[in-house]
């Protein structure tokens, strides 16, 4: 597609554009290759060689092949292309395409704009210059047909560094999310004088014009004209990129004062042929947009677009941007991080240097001094890398890319994806056929072990050795990088709804369809792979996103078995996937393993706030390590109790090894993890023991940290955590008895009293490392060893204390993941057991109130139909279940009373409830068949609206208004099931 066609297309767009559209929709293009503007014309008429050369130096800002649908210009057309790298191959400006360019080496080089080639541009561009006298006064122009007749802002930079790109194709992309047009182009790319008269017309047709100023823009005639241009019209936007504004002082630069200005400083307009006059007024021009002050350093690239796009839309008057962009920023400020960062976070520096490296394939800041070892894997022999202060930064960069080089430079790549594996394959090896050899060589390439710069990590390592601590800070120092941190659970029955939980924060539907009334219904399958889509596509644009998966217990969805892969975008794109799991292989990527803490960071970590101990206790804290199995989890906690009592190391020491030994006789895959540390649960029994030589023989403390195993692996509202603490059953009757008692007698006072009594059991388990604090005010949440140790631990009725708290205080809307909990503990899904056996009163309600109104919000507002089907199933067998023991006869001492007569069943005893049973399970029965008509299931839903109609026309009559409602669905059913009859049938 070339230039002009590109422009026709999105010139017959309505200016204010919409909020969702596409990065492939809107007016970007690229500016590929020539040092000057040629003179201004009147018109724009191109021949179709005109235009088939505007198309060839069509490119794109991304390196991700997918971000866009369309635009994508032929392999031969960018062979073509006549821009050449002499040092690194990155990408080219952008444009609607989202292909890598073919680099062509027989051109001249970039950096060499004053020699063969470009000399004679240059020189006739200068006398152009000086004729003109650099003025920009607005023409009338006539635009094409095919153009767009302005554009909202104009965006000009120049540069090629990775983080300089990635910054422009995030700034392009929300700025076409939030509706406003924009044409972007870095001219020092262009060698066609018509392009470069287009590119003008740009500029005088957009509202205003941002430029993105590195160091090295102030030496690029381009953007001393455009600063010019711009200023003229009082309609300039400058951002500054790695640089502050006060550093952009002309007697700074001219004289290189300052350690910046010392190397990229001096009269710079000599570099182009400029005049000293003109670039000194450009420059100056600077001072005049101050207003705007958007510097985008190192740590706030995400404040300073959010600010430029906010600022934008004021001053186009979008005042319904400006309002959304406020509600967004409130909403992330307060659920972006699941937990507050760990002021107290110790080492790591290797592992968070690497994982940036990983994902972005370049560091910068002080990632750069820290020393670590890659290995990779070479195409032609295999090749570790060792990297160390001593050598410099440029030759470590040479060394990576050396690996994916080829003699044309760095080759493009193409990502394959399966369930099974993910490879990566040379775009290169597809068009050359190396001649084959014998040896080593002509062996098969295996996949390479670290994929650096695909924005895919995943970090493993033992549970409590401090993965969720790794990831945790890595978000928090690079958050700035992302446009938001997305944080999901990846526990594997919950990481689906955590998946489109995220539709609040990337503001999409992901409810189900109604697709009664269209001719073709989307089955169950279908419509769930439509949300999860929709999620995915948010996910893929040029936006940059942080997907935190914390916690990866399987690499296959519990629900469906379908691989995890399959919720997640595309690799190589702006969006990043950072994974944490125990599993030791994920997607046929190698991990990073986690290490254990240097014996210095462990020691400091023991230490806590005392740091005067003798040699002797420094050599109980080392054994002491070694017994807790080095892992960060048990550290934290030592370190807790050392200063929160007066106790030394061996003290402790001793303590923990005279408890009394617990019977660890356990199975299962969770009991054989536990088994592995018991020093580490030993350690938990001493904090237990603190807790009630603190607080009595049933310290709320405990009793939280116990019945949180059963919660869901979320973070749990302190009032509903203490609530179930305090339905635990005591041993003792005759105490509740009195504890009763005294509850009644002082019931004034006994909310003021709990919410203390709450408040401090939750700091005593902060404070003893034992759960950690969330971002959510009066929220905990609880390590995965603490809780698998409290499900073990075994004490009666804790599962059911669990299930009676979150019935009777949990929200459908805040702790759906906790109800869910709820649902698992009572019917057994899957081979797991019934764990909580209720009465059938306590049963009724729980369908009223909680399993229905959970079904029918997770089928209609998730689109997660299978899930809420199997839970409605399991939900009808159990009150089967309840019904058949109703008309089960009853104990033979009933039938002898003299009284009652001749009594048989439960259903005589209680005919109210029984009735109620009854309604309840035709209530259930008629919500499933009216889900099934949603899924094309008319025949399972026929079925099913039968049973109901009879239960009801059994009890109510045929005249009751349930009665009648049923019929009418089974009207309709009957009607769609016959219309499929007479389609399928021969």
């Amino acid at each position: 597609m070339d230039l002009g066609e590109g422009s026709g297309r999105l010139g017959s767009l309505p200016t204010t554009t919409s909020r969702t559209m596409s990065s492939s929709s809107s007016a970007f293009f690229s500016a590929n290759q020539s040092p000057f503007f040629s003179p201004r014309s009147s018109t724009c008429q191109l021949s179709e060689s005109a235009r088939f050369d505007v198309q060839c130096d069509s490119t794109n800002l991304s390196a991700d092949p997918s971000s866009s649908s369309s635009g994508i210009p032929d392999p031969e057309c960018l062979a073509n292309v006549g821009f050449a790298v002499s040092d690194e191959s990155l990408m080219p400006a952008a444009c609607v395409s989202s292909d890598f360019p073919k680099f062509d080496h027989s051109s001249c080089t970039y950096g060499h704009l004053h020699d063969n080639c470009f000399s004679g541009i240059i020189e006739k561009h200068r006398r152009h210059i000086r004729s003109h006298d650099m003025m920009f006064s607005p023409v009338p122009i006539s635009l094409s047909s095919y153009q767009q007749s302005s554009y909202d802002v104009y965006i000009g930079l120049h540069g090629r560094k990775p983080s300089f790109l990635r910054f422009t194709n995030w700034l392009r992309a929300e700025l076409e999310v939030q509706g406003m047009s924009c044409f972007v182009s870095d001219r020092a790319r262009f060698r066609n004088s018509r392009k470069h008269g287009r590119i003008e017309r740009a500029m005088d047709a957009s509202s205003f014009g941002v430029l993105i100023l590195t160091k090295k823009s102030f030496r690029n005639p381009y953007t001393i004209e455009e600063l010019r241009f711009f200023s003229s019209k009082k309609n300039l936007v400058p951002i500054y990129f790695d640089l502050n504004m006060g550093d952009c002082l002309v007697r700074d630069i001219v004289e290189k004062r300052g350690e910046l200005w010392e190397k990229h400083g001096g009269e710079l307009w000599i570099s182009y042929g400029g005049l000293e006059k003109e670039w000194k007024e450009a420059v100056n021009g600077l001072v005049r947009a101050d207003a705007w002050k958007l510097e985008a350093l190192e740590g706030c690239w995400r404040d300073c677009i959010l600010r430029a796009v906010t600022y934008l839309a004021m001053r186009l008057g979008r005042r319904s941007v400006v309002d959304r962009l406020t509600k967004w920023r409130e909403k992330v400020d307060k659920e972006e991080f699941p937990f507050p960062r760990n002021e107290n976070f110790i080492g790591r520096k290797k592992e968070l240097s690497e994982l940036e490296f990983i994902l972005f394939g370049d560091i910068s800041g002080e990632s750069e001094r820290d020393y670590f070892e890659l290995k990779a894997r070479s195409k032609r022999k295999h090749l570790t890398i060792g990297w160390s202060k001593s050598r410099s930064l440029e030759e470590r960069r040479r060394e990576c890319n050396w690996e994916n080089g080829s003699r044309k430079g760095k080759e493009p790549v193409i990502w394959k994806e399966s369930e099974k594996e993910i490879e990566m394959q040379s775009t290169e090896r597809q068009r050359y056929q190396r001649p084959r050899s014998s040896g080593r060589n002509s062996r098969r390439k295996r996949p390479a072990k670290f994929i650096y710069g695909k924005g895919i990590a995943c970090v493993t390592g033992d549970s409590g050795i401090g993965k969720t601590e790794l990831l945790l800070e890595f978000a928090y120092r690079y958050h700035q990088r992302y446009k938001m941190v997305l944080w999901i659970g990846g526990e594997s029955r919950y990481i689906r709804q955590n998946y489109l939980n995220l539709w609040s924060f990337l503001d999409v539907d992901v409810r189900v369809e109604n697709g009664i009334d269209k001719r073709r219904m989307k089955s169950f399958e279908e419509q769930e792979e439509a949300a999860i889509s929709r999620v995915r596509k948010e996910l893929m644009r040029n936006i940059p996103f942080l997907v935190v998966i914390d916690n990866l217990e399987s690499e296959k969805d519990w629900w469906d078995q379908k691989f995890v892969m399959d919720l997640l975008p595309r690799f190589g794109g702006e969006t990043h996937i950072l994974i944490s799991t125990r599993l030791p292989r994920v997607m046929n990527l190698e991990p990073l393993k986690l290490s254990y803490l240097s014996g210095v960071e462990a020691m400091s970590l023991m230490q806590g706030s005392v740091k005067d101990y003798p040699i002797a206790e420094i050599d109980v804290l080392r054994v002491i390590e070694e017994k807790v199995g080095r892992l960060t989890l048990g550290l934290a906690i030592v370190g807790a109790i050392l200063s929160e009592l007066p106790i030394n190391p061996s003290r402790l020491l001793d303590t923990i090894n005279r408890l009394p030994s617990r019977d660890f006789s356990w199975s299962g895959r969770e009991a054989h993890s536990l088994r592995k540390n018991i020093f580490l649960l030993q350690l938990f029994e001493v904090c237990f023991s603190i807790f009630d030589h603190a607080d009595g023989p049933r310290s709320l403390a405990t009793r939280m940290v116990q019945v949180s195993g059963w919660f869901a692996p979320a973070a749990i509202p302190v009032s509903l955590l203490a609530l179930a603490a305090h339905k635990i059953p005591e041993k003792h009757k005759g105490t509740r008895f009195w504890r009763k008692l005294l509850r009644s007698l002082t019931c004034g006072f006994s909310s003021c009293y709990s919410k203390r009594f709450e408040s401090e059991a939750s700091s005593m388990l902060l404070r003893f490392n034992l759960a950690r604090s969330s971002t959510k005010e009066d929220y905990i949440h609880f390590n995965e060893v603490i809780r698998m140790y409290a499900r073990r631990r075994g004490v009666t009725g804790v599962s059911h204390a669990m299930v009676q708290a979150v019935v009777s205080h949990a929200s459908l809307s805040h702790h759906s993941e906790h109800i869910w909990a709820v649902c698992f503990l009572l019917f057994g899904f899957g081979n797991d057991p019934t764990v909580v056996e209720l009465r059938v009163s306590e049963l009724l309600y729980i369908v009223k109130e909680v399993i229905l109104p959970l079904a029918i919000r997770t089928f209609m507002v998730f689109s997660r139909c299978s899930a809420a089907l199997e839970l409605l199933r399991l939900c009808t067998d159990a009150l089967e279940a309840a019904d058949q023991a109703f008309v089960t006869p009853v104990e033979k001492w009933l039938d002898k009373s003299l009284c009652w007569g001749p009594i048989r069943t439960n259903a005589q005893l209680n005919p109210c409830l029984w009735q109620e049973l009854a309604l309840t399970r035709a209530t259930v029965l008629e919500t499933r068949a009216k889900l099934m008509l949603r899924g094309g299931q008319f025949d399972i839903g026929d079925d099913l609206i039968r049973k109901a109609i009879f239960i009801r026309n059994s009890i109510g009559g045929e005249d009751h208004p349930d009665t009648v409602s049923a019929r009418e669905t089974l009207s309709k059913l009957t009607r769609l099931l016959a219309n499929v009859q007479a389609h399928t049938s021969p």
